[in-house]
């Protein structure tokens, strides 16, 4: 097979057409590799060199743009190239590349992973390293950049959502609003003894105004399927179930 014509082709390809009409799309590293800009022919040995590199630069380029998109763990970027149903050797040879590239490093993407849940998210230490868990990291890697979330930081964050829960509070009385803050934060992934410590800080006391229009709510919605002893037993239990007591005179 003799080689026709080269084109600069888009994305560090060259288009090579054969004397055969076989049009060839190859890595500029395959060319340069091979010196094709020099032969003028290509026998079936060294055909198959070329398109078992030029495939090795296919994953390669296909992880690499993946990582100019976001950043990716380790784990992230060899299973998106595995459902892409690359060669598994040709995988593990593109991650070790761009390892050593800089371009994939799993503490790098850990230190940015924390500061930007922390800027974006309301997630507590604990839920944002068991993600990071999940998404393969060594739990070494996790322990030791996780310190970054500090106490004080905790502390900031868990005010702030204590008191919004309080702000924002229209259904609850005292004791539910109260244990309802604690497991949103308890789940968010708080240190439970900061956790503690700053909640015991406020008191939730019931409000009155709050059982009423919760009473006057309730009472509308069940007047329409109950009535007398059993519209108020209907009405108390519900109340009783957010933590607010209220009786009409």
């Amino acid at each position: 097979m003799k080689i026709v014509k080269y084109k600069k082709g888009r994305n560090n390809k060259y288009i090579v057409l054969l004397d055969n009409d076989i049009e060839l799309s190859l890595y500029e590293e395959v060319i340069l590799k091979y010196e094709l800009l020099l032969k003028k022919e290509i026998d079936n040995n060294l055909m198959h060199k070329i398109n078992e590199t030029n495939q090795e630069w296919e994953v390669y380029y296909s992880g690499l743009n993946s990582l100019k998109s976001r950043m990716r763990s380790t784990k992230e970027l060899r299973e998106l190239l595995l459902n892409k149903e690359f060669n598994i050797d040709y995988i593990n040879n593109a991650i070790e590349k761009l390892e050593k590239q800089g371009y994939l490093n799993d503490r790098s993407y850990v230190k940015a992973y924390i500061n930007n849940q922390m800027i974006t998210t309301n997630k507590g230490p604990y839920i944002i390293s068991r993600e990071l868990s999940d998404k393969g990291i060594d739990n070494n890697i996790i322990n030791e950049e996780i310190v970054i979330y500090s106490d004080e930081d905790q502390i900031e964050k868990i005010n702030k959502i204590i008191n919004k829960g309080i702000k924002t509070n229209h259904t609850r009385g005292g004791n539910i609003l109260k244990q309802k803050i604690y497991n949103d934060l308890k789940v968010l992934g708080y240190d439970i003894s900061i956790i503690n410590k700053e909640i015991s800080n406020y008191t939730f006391d019931d409000n009155s105004d709050i059982a009423k229009k919760e009473y006057d709510k309730l009472y509308r919605k069940l007047s329409r399927k109950y009535s007398g002893n059993e519209l108020k037993n209907k009405i108390r239990e519900k109340m009783y179930l957010k933590g607010l007591k209220y009786e009409e005179d």
